[in-house]
């Protein structure tokens, strides 16, 4: 016997609301687990210049294995204590200094990927020396102090930045979402008609048991 409630459940609506609302929670929970299992509130950025590659003109799409970061590239950050980055020059042949991901000055929302090559000691304070692999020298906010430093890339995905940086643009984020709108309506819109013709199809069942 079909129940109200078993009827609720099996409505094309019902269930597609319902899958919504998963892969959101998928996502946030992703995010927020990633943020406290890699100790940073930015596990995952897009690298949005060339500032690190070594391979001039960085496109962002032809150097995918390079050793350094390429624009576009996705890298996953995780937290670090000051007193375990490792400093040194980029090296092709051998152990190059930590990449770090750090604000550009204290309380900025700007962020700089570089590495750290070399130590200072200003007013008694340990900082790091940073350059982006493809600059002649330091870069901006260089010597980076302890608490400007967000952590350090301790993995890169080719490509897939690209799709972030994109979405910086508004004119992204609304085709974005424009794409998922459209491809919840014709969810909808493909599962009235299945609804529609299974309704039928039970009518015709139903007159054939009433005949016989």
């Amino acid at each position: 016997m079909t129940t109200p409630l078993s009827k609720l459940w099996k409505n094309e609506y019902l269930q597609t609301a319902i899958m919504i609302i998963l892969i959101f929670m998928v996502v946030f929970g992703f995010w927020f687990g990633l943020r406290l299992g890699l100790n940073t509130d930015y596990p995952m950025l897009a690298v949005a210049s060339g500032s690190m590659s070594t391979v001039q003109p960085d496109d962002g799409w032809s150097h995918p294995f390079a050793r350094t970061l390429q624009t576009g590239d996705l890298i996953i950050v995780q937290g670090i204590r000051a007193q375990d980055i490792y400093a040194a020059p980029f090296n092709e042949s051998g152990k190059s200094g930590d990449i770090l991901v750090f604000r550009l000055s204290s309380g900025s929302e700007d962020l700089i990927v570089h590495r750290a090559v070399g130590v200072v000691v200003e007013n008694g304070e340990t900082e790091f020396v940073t350059r982006g692999d493809g600059n002649p020298g330091p870069g901006p906010g260089s010597p980076t102090p302890p608490q400007n430093v967000i952590g350090k890339v301790v993995f890169r995905i080719p490509w897939i930045g690209h799709l972030a940086l994109f979405m910086h643009d508004s004119s992204g984020v609304y085709l974005v979402l424009a794409l998922i709108i459209i491809i919840i309506v014709i969810e909808l819109v493909l599962s009235i008609p299945g609804d529609k013709a299974t309704e039928t199809k039970r009518d015709k069942t139903a007159d054939k048991t009433l005949e016989t």
